[in-house]
């Protein structure tokens, strides 16, 4: 049995089900929907990072809840919103 390794991204709820999107390298290659019931503790939100384990069907083998990059991504992307949020002044505002 071969296994990949994947960071997914609970990206969205419908209903009952926890839509993560599973990625490599970077790039979006798949999602998964899990029961949310069965996301690990701390990781019931929307962008909480997992770290994935899949066989070759498309089960997955391993869910484990990324604490630590889940927070590193969200500061990023914290950052990212505040530098674009700081427009230089217009003329008509100097």
């Amino acid at each position: 049995m071969t296994t990949s390794q994947y960071i997914g991204v609970l990206d969205r709820f419908e209903d009952d089900l926890a839509v993560i999107l599973l990625e490599q390298d970077g790039d979006v290659v798949d999602e998964q929907g899990i029961d949310r019931d069965d996301l690990p503790a701390g990781g019931d939100h929307v962008d909480a990072v997992f770290q994935i384990t899949r066989d070759d069907s498309g089960a997955i083998l391993e869910l484990e809840y990324d604490a630590e990059t889940t927070r590193t991504r969200k500061e990023r992307a914290q950052s990212r919103f505040d530098r674009l949020a700081e427009r230089p002044p217009t003329d008509d505002e100097s």
